[in-house]
């Protein structure tokens, strides 16, 4: 399995802008697809953003989308979420995952990221 550990998190108020990184080792991203998804407390992990092996395709949950960007660079084995125009309701731990191909259940998981907006 490929092993992930995100970065970037942090605190910022609402309206500002993050960015994470999630670096892999062990194989290459190159064949897998990759999501972000967050866990606020008490609530369930949830789904953020996904992208295509290719990269060519994103995905975005509802809450999200037009604020986030997620993409790869698989020379250096990382995607990113770019993060604009925070909100409170964004405060949670921020949570990379990998998957071999475009299909089935994400595997590999990274330990997590931060992200606290203050209003």
């Amino acid at each position: 399995q490929v092993e992930l550990v995100e970065s970037g998190g942090g605190l910022v108020q609402a309206g500002g802008s993050l960015r994470l990184s999630c670096a892999a080792s062990g194989r290459t991203v190159s064949r897998y697809s990759m999501g972000w998804f967050r866990q606020a407390p008490g609530k369930e992990r949830e789904f953020v953003a996904r992208i295509s092996v290719s990269g060519s395709s994103t995905y975005y949950d509802d809450s999200v989308k037009g604020r986030f960007t997620m993409s790869r660079d698989n020379a250096k084995n990382t995607v990113f979420l770019q993060m604009n125009s925070l909100k409170p309701e964004d405060t949670a731990v921020y949570y990379c995952a990998a998957r071999l191909g475009d299909l089935g259940n994400f595997a590999s998981w990274g330990q997590g990221t931060q992200v606290t907006v203050s209003s």
